[in-house]
């Protein structure tokens, strides 16, 4: 058994957390609301009240939060931020989806205090999470990513090394911008198949047994024919996650136009009112009254 403390209880935290608890460790929580928290101590957890005060007695820390802005906050607050509070010996484990040159001044931020960090983001959504199957995808020291692989494995099905600190956030970044590419020109292609007359399940049925066809896009496809926008990875977020893809390549120059295309037909679906749908919820652009 192992002391661990959960910073950040949203829909992937808590099922996270969850599982590290049915795991049998010594688990403390905490969330900015009541709720989540609650509910796990409950099943066995304690609950801190402040990021640090849950930190202070853990060998591992995790922290799954919505973007960057949410990260300082648990980690680096004067007040109350859990890097302050970690004792000898303990490790930050950062599950949340950043931008790589947060992740790199977060690093700084552990560096100087002489503890270690991984960026250790997650591929799956709320069905992974539950069924303890996510994909990690972890940046940094590879000693370190071996210490607390045991606890990964407890929440995922895959621990990936993709290299040194900030290759886990490049490496999610990546995985996003694919997944979100791709499935924001599903939803094109079946508003095309409506205006242009034809049956869009037929059409879509054919492309996706044709290898160009992803097994993501052709299920995603699915989803959208059955018009099925249960929230799993919601559009807001989506969008959010390809303006951190915009921030960091724009901090290394690197040339994304395809990315920043996307990323702005999920803005544009965020403004039209389908911000809380799931990712598949972008064929609403296109459908329309053929939906």
């Amino acid at each position: 058994m192992t002391a661990l403390a959960f910073l950040g209880l949203g829909a992937m935290g808590s099922r996270m957390a969850a599982r590290l608890l049915e795991a049998g460790h010594d688990l403390t929580v905490w969330n900015r609301s009541d709720g989540p928290a609650a509910d796990l101590e409950a099943a066995g957890a304690k609950r801190a009240q402040t990021p640090r005060a849950a930190a202070s007695g853990a060998e591992v820390v995790f922290a799954m939060v919505r973007d960057d802005a949410a990260s300082a906050r648990v980690w680096l607050d004067e007040a109350d931020g859990a890097l302050d509070g970690l004792k000898d010996g303990a490790v930050g484990v950062d599950c949340s989806t950043l931008s790589v040159p947060f992740v790199h001044k977060l690093s700084a931020a552990f560096v100087a205090q002489g503890r270690p960090l991984l960026d250790a983001p997650v591929a799956g959504s709320r069905p992974q999470a539950e069924a303890a199957q996510l994909i990690f995808l972890a940046g940094g020291e590879a000693a370190q990513v071996e210490a607390v692989r045991p606890l990964l494995s407890a929440m995922g099905g895959a621990v990936h090394h993709a290299g040194a600190q900030g290759a886990g956030a490049t490496v999610k970044l990546m995985v996003n911008a694919m997944l979100g590419t791709q499935l924001a020109l599903m939803g094109e292609l079946i508003g095309f198949a409506d205006k242009a007359g034809i049956d869009a399940k037929t059409a879509i049925e054919i492309v996706g047994s044709i290898p160009v066809c992803s097994p993501a896009a052709k299920l995603a496809s699915e989803a959208m024919l059955k018009g099925a926008f249960a929230p799993a990875f919601p559009i807001d977020l989506v969008a959010k996650d390809f303006d951190l893809i915009r921030e960091t390549a724009g901090a290394f120059a690197a040339d994304i136009p395809l990315a920043n295309a996307a990323g702005a037909v999920y803005r544009h679906a965020e403004d039209a009112g389908y911000a809380d749908d799931n990712i598949t919820g972008v064929v609403q652009l296109y459908r329309g009254e053929a939906s």
